[in-house]
């Protein structure tokens, strides 16, 4: 925990900072959500096909989920929504002529979750 998965645009592959958006996320989640940043992970997941609305030409798109342990208020839950978004803004540099549409969404594990480190 927690588990972190970014879905991005193949479009943004040379314009996205992966790494360094995933340490600065890490320490968000430290601060804003009392995380321990050793048990932070994110996951890249590039997408090659991608359709915003009527024509997806010149658009791209990043996701990024967050899912933490049950507990955090809903307040916390929007302050780290909020970091990840302004994380993007600053790592996500899209090339000219290509509209970036970023989201975020914090949420709950499941009850069920469990994990083992080997």
């Amino acid at each position: 925990m927690p588990q972190i998965t970014v879905d991005y645009s193949a479009e943004l592959a040379d314009d996205f900072d992966r790494p360094g958006f995933a340490r600065a996320l890490h320490a968000a989640t430290v601060e804003i959500a009392a995380a321990s940043s050793a048990a932070c992970k994110t996951q890249f997941r590039r997408t090659e096909d991608s359709v915003v609305g009527e024509d997806s030409e010149g658009q791209a798109i990043v996701h990024v989920h967050i899912a933490l342990l049950a507990g955090r208020t809903e307040e916390t839950k929007a302050e780290l929504t909020e970091a990840a978004l302004g994380l993007l803004r600053r790592y996500v540099k899209p090339g000219a002529g290509v509209a970036l549409h970023a989201s975020a969404v914090v949420s709950d594990l499941d009850p069920s979750y469990r994990k083992f480190e080997g």
